[in-house]
């Protein structure tokens, strides 16, 4: 079977062999005629010309005798050269005979001269009656070159419509019939086939076609097919969950986000799947943000003119005990936000409005105390030290959850300074010190005086110190030793640490210490309520430092916090 350009190439040739054969026609007859025209020319127009030269020396020949008959004999003998038709060579010799005879009769004999003429004539008619034949003749043949020319014409323009009729549907309509079947297999109409009787590109492409819908088909109905159909149904499940989701593999290639999380970064989605996450995190904040930190403090984002809260995620992917990626998660916290703060602020409103009253209660309670004012017995002294012992633990809660309100609400007011990390201690030890001496205790310092100063608010960051010396001495046995230890991080931080050697806290409750109002189960003793570790926590971190315990139970607990150094030429 023929290629398909060889089809090509054998059609256009075809086209050019019509036109070489009309022009090849043309120029035959043309070229006859032309031949024909110059035979006509050459065998009788000559003819012609010489006789009449002859008859004008014949009319010449009393003026100048000579002259007339040496152009009479070179014109006899262009003639006698030039005989083509038939009668003209007798007429021709007579005329040499003639010619002879008066040549050498000097006196000119007149029957010569009308001999000579009426040769002359004859050659001239035979002539005169070529030209009209062979004229009859040339319009002849020109009248049967245009009737072939006309025929051939007319074939070749008859073949050449019909194949430039035919030739681009029979490429055109393969081509269309191959633009349907692949709309057909977009639709996952996967037993379109196609059917092209030529052996050519076109049946081979046909073929290969019908091939591929088959195996489309196959496919389609195989499991792999049901799994894209379940990786499908999995990408719309998480692109209709509320909170914004991002997947990464296990080379920090972003897998799949859903709407949420495309709206939260603000990249198109074909900018996003499928590229490395470093890369796109160079040109996005929120990005490099998910996949450069672990923490889960609140985020703010401003979505849509307002401002937003969200906390990460991370949930690791394993396959075989295998990690092969992790999803990233931001659930939006902003109703629970509000709610907070909301809580806040009543919290804060109740404290100042308890603190009144309390504050009156307190000074009531003393003047009861006060001998001027009567005299009590010892029942009585017995319930009034009760009420004011109750008195001032309820004062000193509502000042605790006072100052929460204000960490919280981001009102807390600080005011760091370069101290030395002696100056905080003491102003500690002198507030604990009573505390620790009725409890036998004894506080071991070790605060080297080569220590830089640190940039602090040197009350509060006492009252945190306070707090967790009283907690060390609180659940520390009689007669023992607790740890004041100050040291340089080398990051310039410096670590205040406070060692205790009592009970320690179980390995259960030691993340949610910093929790506000937790408090460890089975504590005796235990008269607080569970805010001094969540507001150190937070004066701490507002100052740029961070805190933390380590503490193994029956062996003690380690608390820590940390300062930054104050930059040199401050003051």
């Amino acid at each position: 079977m023929l290629r398909l350009k060889t089809k090509i190439t054998l059609g256009v040739l075809f086209l050019y062999i019509m036109l070489l054969l009309v022009s090849i026609l043309g120029y035959y007859y043309l070229n006859r005629l032309n031949v024909k025209a110059k035979v006509i020319l050459v065998d009788n127009y000559e003819s012609l010309e010489y006789a009449k030269n002859m008859l004008v020396a014949l009319e010449e020949l009393p003026v100048n005798r000579k002259a007339a008959l040496d152009s009479f004999a070179a014109n006899l003998q262009r003639q006698q050269r030039n005989v083509t038709e038939k009668g003209e060579e007798q007429a021709t010799a007579a005329v040499q005979r003639i010619f002879t005879h008066l040549s050498n009769d000097a006196t000119g004999g007149t029957a010569d001269i009308s001999a000579l003429k009426k040769n002359i004539y004859v050659i001239m008619d035979v002539n005169m009656n070529a030209i009209v034949g062979k004229n009859e003749r040339v319009k002849k043949t020109a009248d049967n070159a245009l009737l072939y020319i006309a025929i051939i014409s007319g074939i070749c323009f008859l073949l050449g419509f019909t194949f430039v009729y035919n030739f681009p549907g029979y490429i055109a309509n393969p081509i269309h019939a191959l633009t349907e079947a692949i709309k057909s297999i977009a639709d996952k109409q996967y037993s379109k086939r196609l059917y092209f009787k030529s052996g050519d590109e076109f049946g081979e492409l046909a073929t290969a076609f019908n091939t591929m819908a088959q195996r489309l088909d196959e496919y389609d109905h195989s499991n792999l097919a049901r799994i894209m159909f379940e990786k499908q149904r999995a990408e719309a499940v998480i692109s209709s969950l509320k909170d914004a989701t991002i997947g990464f593999d296990a080379k920090n290639i972003i897998l799949f986000a859903n709407t949420q999380a495309l709206q939260l970064l603000n990249i198109p989605e074909k900018e996003l799947i499928g590229q490395p996450a470093a890369a796109v995190s160079e040109r996005n904040d929120l990005l490099r943000f998910l996949i450069n930190t672990q923490e889960n403090a609140p985020l703010k984002i401003v979505v849509d003119g307002k401002e937003c809260f969200f906390t990460r995620e991370t949930s690791d992917i394993q396959y075989e005990e295998k990690r092969i990626g992790y999803v990233v998660i931001l659930r939006n916290i902003t109703t629970f936000k509000e709610q907070d703060i909301a809580k806040t602020h009543f919290i804060a409103t109740i404290s100042h409005e308890l603190k009144t009253p309390l504050a009156a209660s307190d000074f009531s309670i003393k003047l009861l105390e006060d001998e001027r004012t009567g005299h009590l017995s010892d029942e009585q002294k017995e319930l009034v030290g009760s009420l004011k012992q109750d008195n001032r633990r309820m004062i000193k809660i509502v000042s605790e959850l006072l100052d929460l309100s204000q960490v919280e609400s981001g009102n807390i007011q600080l005011q760091p300074q370069p101290v030395t990390a002696l100056n905080i201690v003491q102003y500690a030890l002198d507030t604990v010190q009573k505390q620790a001496t009725q409890q036998e205790v004894t506080i071991q310092l070790q605060v080297p005086d080569t220590l830089p100063r640190v940039l602090a608010d040197v009350e509060k960051t006492a009252w945190v110190l306070v707090n967790l010396l009283t907690n060390a001495i609180r659940y520390s046995a009689r007669s023992s030793a607790i740890e004041l230890t100050v040291t340089d991080t080398g990051t310039d931080m410096l670590s205040f640490t406070v060692r205790d050697y009592g009970k320690g806290i179980p390995a259960a409750f030691r993340e949610r210490i910093f929790e506000r109002f937790f408090q460890v189960p089975g504590m005796k003793g235990h008269k607080g309520n569970g805010l001094g570790l969540a507001i150190s926590k937070e004066f701490i971190e507002a100052q740029g430092g961070m805190i933390g315990v380590s503490s193994e139970e029956g062996k003690g607990s380690r608390f820590y916090f940390t300062l930054p150094i104050a930059p040199l030429g401050t003051v």
